[in-house]
């Protein structure tokens, strides 16, 4: 995603990223209304979203001037924070596939397709025939683990899940043209070099682009891992797979200092010029 002025953000989707990374410590709203500036969101745009994050139990007031998570989004919490585990979720391949057959699941029912869809891609599924889903089995402890993981997104309980053995020639072959392989790697590569530039001259950067940037550039980078289908080798390089999240953890880290910076900024004497400069022409 692009890091330019011109990129915007929708004012629910930067509180609730704002929420999500406060974790457990209060989001002043005077910090909430200072990051909706750098985004050129208003502060009265900040105070009304707020309040319909509070009205759906997304937001909660924990205190005067101070928000955080509400009981409708730990659901989205939990989804979100599961990127960091990544790696902890990979086991040797032993060859072998996971099965997901949705052939008696209503079709009908759009909003119920779409989030049974989107579970599958989390994890990394692509549909082999209609309705009969695949991937390898080298993610998760076992597939008992990936059906209540798909279970969890959004996979209706009536689906089958199960381990998938002894394919023929002509379907392995299928089955390995689900996945682009090459292009993954390439994304790898491309996304791990883009932010290792943005680190070496981002302290040459003012505070509000750097958050800016960071903002943007971090959560393209979290999608992307979050996505990835997490193929085994001989599929993808896994080194290389494994030096790009390494980057995405670094630059993840690296990002929160920088928000860190900026909000302690916003308590200095100056702290109504800072505000000035927060605006975005």
């Amino acid at each position: 995603m692009s890091s330019s002025p011109s990129t915007k953000v929708q004012p629910k989707h930067l509180l609730l990223e704002l929420l999500l990374a406060s974790g457990d410590d209060p989001l002043p709203v005077s910090h909430a209304v200072a990051a909706g500036a750098v985004f050129g969101i208003s502060e009265n745009h900040v105070r009304v979203t707020l309040a319909r994050l509070a009205a759906q139990d997304m937001a909660q007031a924990t205190e005067r001037g101070a928000w955080r998570l509400g009981p409708a989004a730990q659901s989205l919490a939990q989804d979100v924070s599961h990127w960091r585990s990544t790696a902890e979720r990979l086991r040797p391949w032993n060859g072998q596939y996971v099965a997901v057959h949705c052939g008696a699941l209503a079709r009908g029912d759009r909003a119920a397709t779409r989030q049974r869809e989107r579970a599958l891609h989390l994890l990394g599924f692509a549909e082999l025939q209609r309705d009969f889903w695949l991937r390898p089995d080298n993610i998760e402890a076992d597939i008992a683990a990936i059906r209540a993981r798909l279970h969890t997104l959004g996979l209706e309980a009536q689906a089958v899940v199960c381990g998938c053995t002894s394919l023929d020639a002509a379907t392995e072959a299928a089955v390995d043209a689900l996945w682009d392989g090459v292009a993954l790697n390439q994304g790898y590569r491309a996304t791990q070099e883009r932010l290792q530039r943005w680190l070496d001259g981002a302290a040459r950067l003012p505070i509000d682009q750097a958050a800016r940037e960071s903002f943007f550039l971090g959560g393209a980078a979290i999608r992307q891992l979050v996505y990835d289908p997490l193929l085994p080798e001989p599929m993808v390089d896994g080194a290389l797979r494994a030096a790009f999240i390494d980057s995405v953890h670094a630059f993840d880290a690296a990002g929160r200092a920088i928000w860190d910076r900026f909000y302690e900024a916003l308590s200095t004497p100056d702290t109504a010029a800072r505000k000035a400069r927060l605006r975005i022409a």
